[in-house]
């Protein structure tokens, strides 16, 4: 998704700029109070700016990242910007909480929604909870039904 708004500004800053007129910020303008003196203003104005949007995630507690970015050419300024969930960190969140309630058994099976973890609970001889099993019994259930298994997820780079 970054590289895909990346590209789109990429690309509006190359085509802007490459069709664009410079722009000219500066303004002369003459008086004559009589033969012998000239007054020249000159007034410059600011180049055009785009500004990003500051997003702030101050609590920590939050499982969100924030982005923005900003363009500018001499005819458009672009800004953009916004969070994304973590989606690690809550089930990290959820897994605390739930073994905070004294719930130990449904804390793990919620930590080995990850792939990883799965395989490391398998691997250490600890399968991970399931249908109300542990240990051997859930072992069992597990080989049996592989399509089950949480799949390693795939990243879209």
């Amino acid at each position: 998704m970054y590289k895909k708004i990346a590209a789109a500004v990429l690309f509006v800053m190359i085509t802007s700029s490459a069709i664009a007129e410079p722009i000219v910020t500066d303004s002369t303008s003459r008086s004559t109070t009589d033969s012998t003196s000239n007054s020249t203003t000159t007034v410059k104005s600011p180049p055009p700016t785009a500004v990003a949007p500051a997003i702030t995630v101050i609590n920590s507690d939050v499982c969100a990242v924030g982005y923005s970015g900003a363009t500018q050419t001499q005819i458009l300024g672009i800004s953009f910007g916004g969070t994304t969930t973590d989606k690690n960190c809550e089930r990290l969140k959820l897994a605390r909480s739930i073994y905070d309630m004294g719930m130990k058994v449904a804390a793990v099976s919620v930590m080995c929604q990850d792939e990883r973890v799965f395989t490391a609970m398998m691997n250490a001889g600890t399968p991970c909870p399931v249908d109300g099993k542990i240990g051997e019994q859930a072992r069992i259930i597990w080989e049996a039904d592989p399509v089950r298994q949480p799949q390693k997820v795939k990243s879209k780079d």
